[in-house]
């Protein structure tokens, strides 16, 4: 008989990392390191004399966990949905005390990530500087709003302005052609999700592993700065670029794509959906599926090019095409003809559709308040080292006495920690 193998190391398994941070880039990012086997060691502040404490996302909501008992929790879903596969430490970091504590800890990490304001490190003797003189190996990753230098390096930074500081509400929400910036529902709006937060969380993750190759290679560590702003910069990608060739800056397209025709949303006769069409192929393809072959034959028409340029005197003759046809009788022909299309879902049909479900997308995980917390699943896939679920999010300063004992402290020690509420 065949003996079944080891489970296959995660891909970070042994590798500790420090988190200081809060709210949702740097959660992001630790969660994912986290997934990929990484033990991620959370330093939250103690509960106060309200029992409120920890992260904040920890009271954003409702809505809020539900116990076994139906009761509502103080576990609001934000933060249930950046944290889980992390430990959790409550200290009091503006104690000297408490400063030692994650200076013990430290030392025993590979990556440090904090998310305070500028200069907020290094009044409690955490900053890079110091902790690189003396933990060479250590990767240290800063996460703030506007980074480690620039006039606006002190500003606190906040996804939702730094969205707008970025451009990208700039080119975000409908166009004047659709709607007049001052009617209702006009004007730039922002991404419906925190995209500057969870882009900088993405980057950071990126730069962490990149240091920690290096630091392997060379036994060096170093410092990251990251920056909400920068990365906003860098993700208008394609706008940017249009920007930066042109020296025009774009303006809202709506449901429209800037370089793309058609691309868009459109009315059909029951409802909206999306069509992607990518080249000129699947334009013709699609002319042919909407009975209208003389549109793909037409000179202002033939390139993508030439249907941008000409936009105000296609789109209006595609929508009262697509207006003759329902949602399920469009997407059968259009995928049919290998013409890419689909519907525009909310959350509900989300978590219902068989390839989101084939794909594992939800996972449930056992949580010390109830049987039944359902989380997004990562939506990386590795063949060799899959990722693992193996910690629920944790509990405000759940794991204090277990990372205190693995620091070497006894009972006594600890208790004395508890009474002068460095914990």
């Amino acid at each position: 008989m065949t003996a079944t193998p080891p489970p296959a190391a995660l891909p970070l398994a042994g590798v500790r990392v420090l988190d200081l941070s809060r709210v949702l880039a740097g959660p992001w990012c630790t969660q994912t390191l986290a997934d990929l086997g990484a033990d991620v060691v959370k330093i939250e502040r103690p509960a106060g004399a309200d029992g409120r404490g920890g992260d904040d996302t920890r009271g954003w909501g409702p809505p809020f966990l539900k116990d076994r008992d139906g009761a509502e929790t103080h576990e609001a879903a934000y933060f249930l949905g950046a944290n889980r596969n992390k430990r959790s430490i409550t200290v009091d970091i503006s104690t000297s005390a408490g400063q030692a504590l994650i200076r013990r800890i430290a030392a025993q990490s590979d990556v440090f990530v904090e998310n305070y304001k500028v200069g907020d490190m290094a009044r409690y003797g955490l900053d890079a500087e110091r902790l690189l003189a003396e933990h060479p190996r250590l990767v240290y990753c800063s996460i703030t709003g506007f980074g480690q230098t620039g006039p606006y390096r002190e500003r606190a930074g906040y996804d939702y302005a730094v969205q707008g500081m970025g451009g990208l509400m700039s080119v975000t929400g409908p166009s004047r052609a659709e709607i007049a910036d001052d009617a209702p529902g006009g004007g730039p709006q922002k991404v419906g999700v925190a995209v500057a937060d969870l882009f900088t969380g993405m980057y950071a993750c990126t730069a962490i592993l990149a240091a920690l190759r290096h630091r392997d290679l060379t036994g060096q560590g170093q410092a990251i700065d990251m920056a909400l702003l920068d990365t906003q910069v860098a993700m208008l990608a394609n706008l940017g670029a249009n920007y930066l060739v042109t020296g025009n800056a774009p303006q809202r397209a709506g449901n429209a794509h800037q370089n793309i025709v058609p691309y868009q949303v459109f009315e059909v006769a029951d409802g909206h959906l999306i069509l992607a069409v990518g080249n000129d192929q699947q334009y013709v393809k699609f002319c042919e599926v909407a009975g209208r072959p003389e549109l793909a034959a037409d000179a202002r028409f033939v390139r993508n090019a030439d249907r941008v340029r000409h936009r105000a005197v296609l789109v209006p003759l595609l929508a009262a095409a697509m207006k003759t046809r329902t949602r399920a009788a469009w997407l059968e022909a259009l995928e049919a003809a290998k013409v890419p299309a689909g519907p525009i879902n909310d959350l509900t049909d989300v978590f219902a559709d068989p390839q989101v479900v084939a794909r594992g997308m939800t996972t449930a995980m056992p949580h010390p308040l109830t049987d039944d917390l359902r989380l997004v699943s990562s939506p990386i896939k590795l063949s060799a080292t899959p990722v693992q679920y193996r910690r629920p999010p944790p509990l405000l300063g759940e794991h204090t006495d277990e990372l205190l004992r693995e620091l070497g402290l006894d009972a006594d020690e600890i208790a004395a920690l508890r009474r002068d509420r460095v914990v």
